[in-house]
């Protein structure tokens, strides 16, 4: 980033995510489109993993998780539930309801860019499930000015369609197939930027259901000389985390390669067992089409399909969504890039962007005749003007043992990483 650029006025766009949490920019001044730029917050990939870990010392660190007893995960899908989140032993726990954590991981978001630009963002705007209804982006809404931001809520999908809006005008509707490592989602957004249908796939199996495949399909090839050593030998217990990992991993390697090996290290030694692609796809052929089927009965009628999460990389899924299919070559940043680009609008206005230019992957055109029309964005959805209204219901408080407030134990909040380095200099 150059220092001329670190000058520039700013807005911020935030996703946080079930497994990651990611932060994109744009610029509001200097020469170019304001393109969106992804930030790097410390962890693999340019994200940062979604979770908090509660201190000793009433502070909390972001990063891997930790001990599960005192780290919180999964938290922004859990926004408006009336179950807090308890961290800590039974008897002295925190207690913290998920939009509480949701924006304290926010407002982490928002420190960590305006300490590498060396100022506050004009502008924020954090992606949510497309399930939020007004209730809970009320809550959220809420606690985010309980922690000092002020910031606009925009569903995913509709991040997804400004992101791919920047660089590719449609005319029709826009069909978004969102599959992340632990939820998928089918909606259809409006020329004008508004959700015309969403479809929350709860039961349906995403990345980390892949993975599990993968892991099946080593466990299946070795046979008892995987599942006898770790049954018996307490030393071996780690073997699975780290199979698991590299089931992982492979998982990502088959969507640029036709074949992979995943490395099993054995108390006898380590052994390298084959995968292809096809192998692979063979396995999550039967999740694949009951995501495809689901997307098919509610994006009827679409002029285009983005495919959007980390698992969209998967070539069986573009392979297998009907219709005409555009893949970024990192859709794992969509969203969060949609997010700035929102929040751009909403300061400068649509008047302040430029005609879209091509530059999207077209992973499949039915008809190579057809081409994209250019054009541009009408007026944002009204929800994009202005936060949403208040909770038409009552927020009735839980009755709750007497706490710490959010801004308290908020104070010393640090990168996972960070604190361990801190204190293995400590000498604690």
């Amino acid at each position: 980033m150059s220092e001329e650029a670190a000058e520039l006025p700013y807005v911020l766009g935030v996703d946080v995510g079930t497994t990651r949490t990611a932060a994109a920019v744009c610029r509001l001044g200097g020469a170019g489109r304001g393109e969106p730029e992804p930030v790097g917050l410390g962890g693999p990939g340019g994200g940062v993993a979604t979770s908090l870990q509660l201190t000793p010392d009433g502070a909390f660190a972001v990063g891997e998780p930790g001990d599960p007893r005192w780290t919180a995960t999964g938290f922004a899908r859990r926004v408006g539930d009336a179950v807090p989140v308890v961290l800590g032993t039974d008897a002295g726990g925190e207690r913290f309801t998920p939009e509480e954590l949701t924006a304290l991981l926010v407002m982490w978001v928002t420190d960590q860019v305006a300490a590498r630009e060396g100022e506050r963002p004009e502008h924020v705007v954090l992606a949510h499930p497309p399930a939020w209804g007004p209730y809970a982006k009320g809550l959220v809404h809420r606690a985010l000015r309980s922690v000092g931001v002020e910031a606009s809520l925009v569903p995913e999908p509709v991040a997804a369609a400004e992101n791919h809006a920047f660089t590719r005008s449609f005319a029709g509707s826009l069909g978004v197939f969102s599959l992340g490592s632990h939820a998928f989602s089918a909606s259809v957004v409006g020329r004008g930027l508004d959700l015309l249908h969403t479809v929350d796939g709860v039961d349906q199996a995403a990345g980390v259901d892949f993975d599990d495949a993968v892991f099946e399909h080593v466990r299946g090839s070795l046979g008892r000389a995987l599942a006898e050593p770790v049954a018996d030998d307490p030393r071996t217990r780690g073997l699975l985390a780290r199979l698991r990992r590299d089931c992982e991993a492979a998982k990502r390697v088959l969507s640029g390669t036709v074949e992979t090996s995943i490395p099993v290290h054995l108390p006898s030694g380590r052994v390298d067992v084959p995968i292809t692609r096809a192998r692979f796809e063979d396995l999550i052929r039967p999740h694949v089409e009951q995501a495809v089927s689901v997307f098919s009965r509610v994006a009827t009628g679409v002029e285009m399909t983005v495919l959007v999460g980390g698992s969209a990389r998967i070539p069986l899924i573009a392979a297998s969504v009907p219709g005409r299919v555009v893949l970024e070559a990192a859709p794992e940043t969509s969203v969060v890039k949609g997010a700035a680009l929102a929040a751009r609008r909403l300061v400068m206005g649509p008047d302040a962007e430029p005609e879209p230019i091509e530059t999207s992957v077209l992973v499949r055109d039915d008809d190579p005749l057809l081409r994209f029309p250019v054009g541009g964005l009408e007026p944002a959805d009204v929800e994009f003007t202005a936060p949403p209204p208040r909770p038409p219901v009552d927020i009735t408080p839980l009755d709750l043992p007497e706490r710490r407030t959010v801004k308290r134990v908020v104070r010393g909040l640090v990168p996972t990483g960070a604190r361990r380095a801190r204190d293995s200099e400590d000498g604690r």
